[in-house]
């Protein structure tokens, strides 16, 4: 998934950058909720980023003082959810309460240790985790990536099928 935290060369992530980077996907709908809270970015009327209110399962150890910095990216599956929390350097976590789901959080003063083009890996696979199948295979041509290399989901329990992918090829055909 991320390779070394903060590539060399590369200037540290920020706040704005997930704000910035999220805007740039496309068909991104950002909701700004009610005043003074943060946005939620959504692709097809699904979230993929979002900044999480203080709750009581994401408190500092030290001071048990609620974490009000945590920001929501989805994650294609399971195993992209370890790969990212269970490595000891990642600043990614989980909490009981995201048992289950596909999603994988981090606090806003540890984005610095991503890169900025970590942190552009780690949006775009959130996009492309609750994209549908037709934007995801579209951008990933645009991008001139191979499909195969990145999971596409269509929705909460399967992946885009072979099958799917014909289906989602040809009509691109016929809307050409």
């Amino acid at each position: 998934m991320l390779g070394a935290m903060v590539a060399p060369g590369s200037r540290p992530a920020s706040v704005a950058d997930v704000h910035e980077l999220a805007m740039a996907m496309p068909h991104v709908a950002r909701w700004a909720g009610p005043p003074g809270k943060p946005p939620v970015y959504q692709v097809g009327g699904k979230s993929f980023v979002f900044f999480r209110n203080p709750r009581p399962d994401a408190v500092d150890p030290v001071t048990g003082e609620r974490y009000d910095d945590v920001i929501v990216f989805w994650v294609a599956d399971e195993a992209d959810k370890r790969a990212l929390i269970d490595d000891e350097d990642s600043p990614f976590f989980s909490t009981p309460h995201f048992d289950g789901h596909r999603s994988v959080l981090i606090r806003g003063k540890d984005l610095p240790s991503l890169s900025y083009g970590e942190l552009a890996e780690v949006v775009q696979d959130a996009w492309l985790a609750r994209a549908s199948p037709r934007r995801a295979a579209q951008w990933l041509e645009a991008q001139g990536l191979d499909r195969r290399s990145h999971a596409i989901v269509r929705d909460e329990t399967d992946f885009l099928t072979e099958e799917s992918w014909r289906r989602v090829e040809s009509g691109r055909r016929r809307s050409t």
